[in-house]
């Protein structure tokens, strides 16, 4: 029986880990919770309830004396730390109800492959590209920062080359193989995206992730560095390649947005979508991807800022490897993973899913 004066932080990410959930989430005068495949449920009915001084007291052992002042002011913070052999953590501390809280996502020591995740073949041909930006989006919680790191990891094991990632925080440790990796954590490593990320651009790289892409300064240095012989990858929180090209061009100004989208169709070489969608037998989630691949009339219709274009292209691009969110859907409705429900509720666009559905 665990105790509220002995429970840790620690302890708590362990147990979660071994329930295979997704994340951790702790508030006083509730027992600590947890979220496995969008349900969210008690970690074990053995814990008890958390009391304020619990809460504070379990995160706030987890800053440093300049992270604790930071969160005094900001009243937010976000950090990371590893539990040994375990997991390593991504952990959001915050006030709610005038006490602190967090969620802490549970991300994995070991990396996984893409077939392993399940993703298309064609993510691993993305990571032999030499120079430009790879975008990889969707909503929080949908496996964004796992695909990134499956994609990093062939190029660490495939290729002899720099590789710099800047995140907040940091989430999965890549060691090195057959690349030099540095990994930089914004609040401890660095004050922030904007100036490590001009920093990394004197570092000698050849590949750069930058965590996310927030502002139109962190996306011009990117297009920078993607035009000047870098790979970068990074992730926009949008939920489609239209709607990713839409948010970067609505970043600038618009007497910019005619120069933008001829960088952008010069450097962009893929946008990936995904989403993780649960499994009709109950067991886990798989992810429906869709993907833009830069072909020379994919580049064309993006600099002219033709991006209502972008899906029509995908839809005829499987030989390229590009394929749509519906598309997606489909197939894993014929093979009987999800149901057509589920697909529905999950449709780039509904009214042609349904029509492919019924064909």
């Amino acid at each position: 029986m665990y105790t509220l004066e002995s429970l840790t932080l620690h302890q708590l990410v362990i147990m979660a880990a071994e329930a295979d959930a997704s994340d951790l989430m702790i508030k006083a005068d509730q027992v600590p919770m947890v979220k496995k495949y969008d349900s969210v449920r008690a970690l074990s009915p053995d814990l008890p309830v958390l009391t304020p001084e619990a809460t504070a007291r379990m995160l706030l052992s987890l800053m440093t004396d300049r992270q604790r002042h930071i969160f005094e002011e900001t009243m937010e913070m976000d950090l990371g730390f590893t539990v040994p052999d375990i997991c390593r953590v991504r952990c959001n501390v915050y006030w709610q109800k005038g006490s602190i809280a967090s969620v802490c996502r549970v991300v994995p020591l070991k990396i996984k492959t893409l077939d392993q995740l399940g993703l298309p073949p064609i993510l691993a041909e993305l990571t032999k590209a030499k120079n430009g930006l790879i975008l990889v989006t969707g909503p929080t919680g949908s496996g964004k920062t796992t695909s990134l790191a499956a994609m990093l990891d062939i190029i660490n094991a495939e290729r002899s080359c720099n590789m710099v990632t800047i995140e907040d925080p940091l989430e999965f440790v890549h060691k090195d193989k057959m690349s030099y990796v540095v990994q930089r954590e914004v609040g401890i490593d660095t004050l922030d995206f904007q100036p490590a990320l001009r920093a990394s651009l004197r570092q000698a790289p050849d590949v750069i992730l930058i965590g996310e892409m927030r502002d139109t300064t962190t996306m011009g240095i990117a297009l920078q560095a993607g035009e000047t012989g870098h790979l970068v990858f990074s992730t926009v929180h949008t939920s489609s390649a239209y709607e990713t090209m839409d948010r970067v061009m609505n970043m600038f100004p618009p007497h910019e947005k005619g120069h933008m989208c001829q960088r952008m169709a010069n450097s962009l070489r893929a946008i990936v979508a995904q989403k993780l969608i649960p499994r009709d037998d109950g067991d886990g989630r798989v992810a429906a991807v869709e993907i833009l691949i830069c072909t020379p009339t994919v580049s064309k219709a993006i600099e002219d800022g033709h991006f209502s274009d972008l899906y029509h292209l995908m839809n005829e691009g499987a030989f390229w490897g590009m394929q749509t969110m519906n598309q997606s859907l489909v197939r894993y409705v014929k093979a009987g993973i999800i149901n057509e429900a589920t697909a529905m509720r999950n449709a780039g666009v509904a009214s042609e899913l349904k029509q492919m559905l019924r064909r």
